[in-house]
């Protein structure tokens, strides 16, 4: 009666709360997941979900259903897992940069489940890299790179994780804290607080002011979210990070966070390897985990809908 694709559709459902991104993370169309869902509530006489919730709000069959999920598709995950590495194909070295400062509240987690189940493979982040890493992936100096910023390498594969909002976040009493959104000349007499890395490495500058000729006032650096945001809140500047960054920030009444442009700036985050190491059991893991990690402890992302680019 159910299936192991039901299971991880219902998991997608949660996860995401909405019929549309559970959908793109499956890698079905809107009215195929639709059609699955009703053809699995036929099988077991019951409704799911309430329709028109959001996010989702599942009926105790449905409960019923995710528990079993739960229980069982990390089961199949730990069985691939072991068989992979009975078929000696465990040996492997993972060396990796992030081109993200903030990547590390999801990146941790993922890192630390992965060496419970693959420790005969190397991981390491070596210290010192430039911050321009990604060429380092050619001539193997890197194994992978979490990035956002694709660049056009022959032989290397961009895996996408998820998509991301980039937030404005400003102090409570701010004169833009009453707006939804920002336009760019909106920053034009702000201190714009940023982590210490280049300008065409930060969102906010590649993909929103200097696409319209703008600069701040001036331009403030801090080492930790944490700096930053007391800086925010203490009226000192205004700050864009992506929106998992900000949401402890946003929950405790910190700061206010507005989009960056009517639409919003949304991006994709990637994983950057070689193509031979797509099919090594450990990397298909590592980017399985590292998705499904992502998904688990960040509030706002959303699926990619697409398998990556060369």
């Amino acid at each position: 009666m159910l299936e192991f694709r039901h299971l991880r559709t219902l998991i997608a459902l949660r996860d995401t709360g909405s019929l549309v991104e559970a959908a793109e993370r499956v890698h079905l169309t809107q009215s195929a997941l639709s059609h699955q869902l009703k053809d699995l509530e036929e099988r077991i006489g019951s409704p799911l979900f309430h329709r028109k919730t959001r996010p989702v709000q599942f009926t105790r069959a449905g409960q019923r259903v995710l528990t079993l999920a739960e229980q069982v598709l990390p089961q199949i995950r730990l069985a691939e897992r072991d068989l992979s590495r009975l078929a000696g194909s465990e040996q492997g070295r993972l060396h990796m940069a992030i081109e993200c400062h903030s990547c590390f509240q999801w990146l941790m987690p993922t890192i630390d489940q992965f060496r419970d189940h693959w420790p005969e493979v190397e991981v390491d982040i070596p210290s010192g890299q430039s911050f321009d890493p990604l060429p380092l992936l050619s001539s193997e100096q890197l194994d992978l790179v979490i990035t956002a910023d694709p660049q056009p390498l022959t032989g290397i594969h961009y895996a996408p994780l998820f998509r991301y909002e980039g937030l404005l976040a400003v102090a409570r009493q701010h004169k833009l804290a009453g707006r939804d959104w920002v336009e760019p000349p909106d920053l034009r007499d702000e201190t714009l607080i940023t982590y210490p890395v280049e300008q065409s490495r930060l969102d906010v500058f590649s993909h929103f002011l200097i696409p319209a000729g703008i600069a701040p006032r001036e331009i403030r650096t801090a080492e930790l979210t944490i700096m930053m945001m007391q800086l925010v809140a203490s009226e000192r500047g205004v700050s864009a990070l992506p929106n998992w960054a900000l949401t402890e920030y946003l929950e405790r009444g910190y700061v206010r966070a507005l989009s960056l442009g009517e639409h919003g700036l949304w991006r994709t985050l990637y994983a950057a390897v070689r193509e031979e190491q797509l099919t090594q059991p450990w990397m298909e893991d590592f980017l399985r985990t590292a998705r499904e990690t992502s998904f688990s402890v960040l509030s706002g992302i959303r699926p990619t809908g697409d398998s990556g680019f060369h």
